[in-house]
């Protein structure tokens, strides 16, 4: 992430879905077949959306060997999320003021 769009994620850690069940989404993407199946459902029924990525972990036995398929991943995230945004419409937090 860093490499390719200066995001330092190294302090990140993966949290079950337990831990944010009970906050509250406009929109909720899984990108894994397993989290789908794991996501819970919502009381506000927020827009689910899925997008089927391969976990590109398993795309080799040593990081070195996985990290084009992360650089892939990565690369395809960015691009559903550019598609993504402008159907989103503008979020009241961004906006600037005229």
């Amino acid at each position: 992430m860093r490499e390719a769009f200066g995001i330092d994620i190294s302090g990140q850690r993966p949290r079950h879905l337990d831990t944010v069940a009970e906050r509250r989404f406009d929109h909720v993407i899984t990108l894994c077949d397993k989290a789908r199946e794991a996501c819970p459902e919502f009381n506000h029924h927020p827009h689910r959306a899925h997008w089927s990525i391969p976990d590109p972990a398993l795309a080799g036995d040593t990081d070195q060997a996985s990290y084009p398929a992360f650089r892939r991943t990565a690369a395809d995230i960015n691009t559903r999320i550019r598609y993504l945004l402008p159907a989103l419409g503008p979020h009241p937090l961004l906006a600037k003021e005229v």
